[in-house]
């Protein structure tokens, strides 16, 4: 019997484990590949409070050792399912079944990739799926934006108070973001729209160089000389095997709010899995604090 179980070993997911056990909570954090998430693969970290700088490694690697010298247990495993039984909930993993009070859902989220050769290659040598992130890294250097929603006018907004210019490249006529931020960037000198063109490859072998294009309308190609490639195309978040016991959104994020309450007595959302405006280290750990704290006081109950 364990007072929290913990799906998903990401920042939001160690914090957790830390508070619960700080707390005097008996915790067990289910991990199905790798401890410490997306983070993990930053070569860089540099907006985190009180670290001016760490590798995304390091910096995962710090978490999970704090979890375990506080004794949390650490499986890896991955969750299938999460029942209700009586008062506690059945976790069945690939590793069995353990029984819960409370359970945490930290499972974050990947970003929908382009699917190219190099993208993988060169991810954290100019490829980057978090402006915010890892912006600051271009200051003074040209950058293309992929991508039409949202995420995607926010990013080349943010980008060009630091890059030299910025190309937001979209593979429709129209974008499918805000018209006020279109409106916004059109009055940026530094950013460029190239419309209906996707992107066919990425140029540079050790670092990006540039990004070949493809014009939807005339089927030629063409290559914007940048140094960093920003993808905003997507999000996935890894909640459907949750979606028979806590509410999730159209988009596949569980309903949470910053109490990290689920539709779900006893189960809570922390991170990036949970419906939220900013996605970042430091929002992260502070859901995983948050939804601990809330478990522990749903136990007292």
């Amino acid at each position: 019997m364990y007072d929290i179980g913990i799906v998903g070993g990401g920042t939001a997911g160690l914090t957790a484990a830390i508070y619960g056990q700080r707390a005097g909570k008996k915790t067990i954090v289910f991990e199905g590949t790798a401890y410490g998430g997306q983070i993990s693969s930053s070569a860089r970290v540099e907006n985190y409070p009180g670290i001016a700088v760490i590798s995304g490694f390091e910096f995962s690697m710090n978490l999970s050792e704090q979890a375990k010298s506080l004794e949390a247990e650490l499986v890896s495993a991955q969750v299938q399912e999460i029942r209700k039984e009586g008062e506690n909930f059945l976790v069945t993993t690939s590793r069995g079944d353990y029984i819960c009070k409370t359970v945490i859902l930290a499972t974050g989220m990947t970003h929908r990739h382009l699917g190219l050769e190099k993208e993988k290659h060169l991810t954290g040598s100019g490829v980057s799926y978090c402006a915010t992130c890892d912006g600051a890294f271009f200051r003074g250097r040209d950058v293309a934006v992929i991508g039409g929603g949202n995420t995607a006018l926010q990013d080349a907004l943010f980008l060009s108070a630091y890059c030299s210019k910025v190309y937001l490249v979209h593979r429709r006529d129209e974008f499918r973001g805000e018209d006020r931020l279109v409106e916004q960037l059109r009055k940026k000198e530094n950013v460029e729209f190239i419309m209906s063109a996707v992107v066919k490859d990425i140029s540079g072998k050790f670092m990006v160089d540039g990004v070949i294009l493809n014009n939807k309308k005339t089927g030629e190609d063409f290559t914007i000389p940048v140094s960093g490639i920003f993808v905003a195309v997507g999000q996935i978040p890894g909640n459907e095997n949750f979606a028979d016991i806590v509410e999730l959104d159209e988009n596949g994020f569980i309903r949470a709010g910053e109490d990290c309450v689920t539709s779900c007595p006893g189960i809570f959302a922390a991170g990036d899995c949970r419906t939220k405006e900013i996605r970042q280290l430091v929002t992260a750990a502070a859901d995983g604090a948050a939804a601990a704290l809330a478990a522990c006081k749903y136990i007292r109950m």
